[in-house]
């Protein structure tokens, strides 16, 4: 035993790098086994007297599953300050966290969430996996192993359990991926000009010919667009969540603040758009021959703002809800002959057909803001015509050798 001053609790040492901590918060005693060094079981005794005095002392055999999973939200919510007062963006971006969170709450909690969490094990949660394969998805159950096991091995750093039971759970099969479809040119062509007469129009050209996001496109603002280079700058996206509804975010990783070059026809198609907004913001009816040059729009206005404000203005910043978009365009695409085509698999139409015109992998991840690797499997499971190039060519290297 190691002893300690009154009120500092005491140190047993139980093995090599085990220890029991034992302490007092508000008179009431508390026991803690410890894996880990003398050196650092003096810290987490110490860290554990302090939470005592600073009234925020939890006992860490009663945390259950649910307060630590609503703890383990909280702290990827927090904000740190900068040194110029700012506050940084949350450790997890906002729409991530929602999805964890919906993950957790709807499908661990509701089982799990009374167990105390030193008690829960391996068995006990693959009997969790069992029940939620017969209701959901195979990639569903596996989202739901992956953020449950984030989340306890983020307890295990905060030292409440000494191991994080989901690693002696069997992990679900998470099935075949989803990648959607790709169009081929006239299949695009066609969806194109289906969609012309729509004023969703131009967003869906600018979705297929620069294979970015959604949330990045609707993001776009005028100063992206270099008419001179022809270049457009993406390095935001819109993002909606059901707590803090649209707000504007940085991408994913660095690889997605991207500058890529555009063809003539689609920088026509954003120059025609941005003069109808700039006759909007002066108030010339089409049809009047002014210079519009000489109408400057606000420095952040969008290309494919929201125009509905409050006593008929017109809003050049307000974002577009992408859910509302995504619907327009499902509903569109069903007319036009496309019922089973997604919004994102304009995305994966673009680098399909650049792969398929071949151009290099490594070029087409960092046009789309892309892992190379992620790019790779997405284009592996819906590349057809690239199949039938590839057997084209070892057909001809076949010929008179197979033959007699």
């Amino acid at each position: 035993m190691t002893k300690r001053s009154h009120g500092d609790g005491a140190i047993d040492t139980r093995g090599e790098n085990t220890h029991r901590l034992r302490y007092r918060v508000d008179g009431k005693r508390f026991t803690k086994t410890f894996h880990g060094t003398l050196t650092e079981a003096r810290k987490e005794l110490r860290a554990l007297v302090r939470s005592g005095d600073a009234g925020e002392h939890v006992d860490p055999a009663k945390v259950t599953v649910a307060t630590w999973i609503d703890r383990w939200i909280a702290l990827n919510q927090r904000h740190d300050v900068e040194a110029d007062g700012s506050s940084r963006r949350d450790l997890v971006n906002r729409r991530t966290l929602e999805r964890y969170e919906e993950l957790l709450r709807c499908h661990v909690t509701p089982t799990l969430g009374n167990r105390p969490l030193q008690k829960l094990t391996g068995t006990e949660i693959d009997d969790l996996y069992v029940a939620l394969e017969k209701k959901l998805s195979p990639r569903t159950v596996h989202h739901v192993h992956t953020v449950f096991g984030a989340c306890l091995k983020s307890a295990v750093k905060k030292k409440l359990i000494t191991s994080n039971p989901v690693a002696d759970a069997e992990a679900p099969s998470a099935g075949e991926s989803d990648h959607g479809m790709a169009l081929d040119e006239g299949q695009l062509r066609t969806l194109l000009e289906g969609f012309r007469p729509s004023p969703l129009f131009p967003i869906v050209a600018v979705l297929a010919f620069t294979g970015a996001r959604r949330g990045e496109v609707l993001a776009l603002r005028w100063s992206d667009l270099d008419v001179e280079n022809k270049t457009l700058r993406i390095e935001r996206a819109v993002e909606q969540t059901s707590k803090f509804e649209l707000a504007i975010k940085g991408p994913k990783t660095e690889r997605g603040k991207r500058t890529i070059t555009i063809d003539d026809d689609l920088i026509a198609l954003l120059c025609s758009e941005r003069a109808k907004l700039q006759r909007l913001q002066a108030g010339v009816p089409d049809g009047v021959q002014v210079d519009l040059s000489l109408v400057k729009l606000p420095d952040e206005a969008l290309m494919f703002p929201n125009l509905m404000a409050p006593h008929g203005s017109i809003a050049l910043t307000n974002l577009r809800t992408p859910g509302n978009v995504t619907k327009e365009f499902l509903r569109r695409a069903a007319l036009l002959g496309f019922p089973d085509l997604r919004l994102h698999d304009l995305r994966g139409t673009h680098e399909t057909l650049l792969l398929d015109a071949g151009v290099p992998v490594h070029v087409v991840a960092a046009r789309c803001g892309h892992d190379p690797a992620v790019l790779l499997r997405s284009y592996a499971k819906h590349s057809k015509k690239a199949d039938t190039s590839a057997a084209a060519i070892i057909g001809a290297l076949s010929k008179g050798v197979l033959r007699n």
